[in-house]
């Protein structure tokens, strides 16, 4: 995805030493999401998608329990 005309954001909470955080814009009706240090693996998403998950990230309920940096769980 090209990034031009893009404003990325980022929260104020993301503010690491290495600067790695998730970025988020806004294009037409779809939340874009990305990590600061792969910019270029862009997620799309709507924003009722995106509330769903950070419901579940919320709530605890995304199987990811116990997992090692870069695994997911498909349960």
């Amino acid at each position: 995805m090209r990034a031009v005309g893009i404003q990325w954001l980022k929260s104020s909470f993301s503010e690491q030493p290495d600067g790695a955080c998730v970025e988020l814009a806004l294009r037409g009706r779809r939340i874009l999401l990305r990590e600061s240090d792969d910019p270029s693996a862009v997620v799309k998403v709507s924003p009722d998608g995106l509330r769903a998950l950070l419901a579940r990230v919320r709530a605890n309920r995304l199987g990811l329990e116990g997992a090692q940096p870069g695994q997911v769980s498909t349960s």
